[in-house]
């Protein structure tokens, strides 16, 4: 077993209405209220695990640019750490949506341009086919998303497991082939629920979230996830929490 060090990788805010756009919010001038109806306030998180032989990518958030800069913001993030997008040796995907694969792929002279080119892919096989249905296409970039195949390394999940440290469970809610994962390490369990455990607040109390394909599935999975997790001392992940990217119950 190893170590591990794990890194939010913070994009910063935004709202998200039924529209599915998402639309930058800075707290310290933007007023939610003035915001589309039924907008909700994101932050966009992806996370760094790094272990003595990899830097694993798990979600590869929006895929916005800095517009001061120009850069990629999850570029400027891993150059942070000390990392270009070349180290990344894996990505590992909870699911297709904009927000979660936005920065797998990124246009540069009218062509889309692998963001991760040395990484292996790792991604559910019942997911991609569900992103390239034309009837997702609100959900869904589609036309990034069917170029994966060609231009990326991609290991389909199977059997449980991405690596030895890293069990999946596909258990749906948020979307029909959504998946979780719980990472072993030396140094403590850690768990990233993607979109079916997005914030603290949903662990802590029983919430119905109208964005689910299936609302009470994700429910029922977050009151299961919470005992799990108090009861074997995991420490979340939170894609979309505004204040506790990690946080034991």
């Amino acid at each position: 077993m190893m170590n591990a060090t794990i890194t939010p990788l913070n994009e910063g805010y935004y709202t998200i209405g039924f529209d599915k756009i998402f639309f930058p919010f800075n707290p310290d001038i933007d007023i939610l209220e003035e915001r589309s109806w039924g907008s909700l306030l994101v932050e966009i998180q992806p996370f760094l695990i790094q272990t003595e032989r990899q830097n694993i990518l798990i979600d590869a958030g929006l895929g916005f640019l800095n517009e001061k800069t120009g850069v990629l913001k999850i570029e400027e993030n891993l150059a942070e750490r000390g990392l270009r997008r070349s180290d990344i040796t894996d990505v590992v995907m909870s699911h297709l949506h904009k927000d979660h694969a936005g920065g797998l792929l990124y246009e540069k002279n009218g062509e889309q341009i692998l963001a991760f080119e040395n990484a292996v892919h790792h991604i559910n096989e019942k997911e991609y086919e569900n992103a390239t249905d034309e009837k997702n296409a609100l959900s869904y970039d589609i036309e990034k998303i069917k170029l994966l195949p060609s231009l990326a390394d991609i290991s389909w999940f199977a059997g449980g497991q991405v690596f030895d440290f890293m069990n999946y469970e596909q258990d749906g809610g948020h979307c029909p082939y959504h998946t979780s994962f719980v990472m072993t390490f030396e140094n403590g369990i850690y768990f990233f629920g993607g979109d079916v455990a997005p914030q603290i607040k949903q662990l802590k109390f029983r919430y119905i979230a109208k964005y689910d394909v299936d609302g009470r599935r994700s429910a029922e999975l977050r009151t299961e996830y919470a005992k799990r997790g108090k009861d074997e001392d995991w420490t979340f992940m939170f894609y979309h929490d505004v204040s506790m990217p990690m946080s034991k119950l």
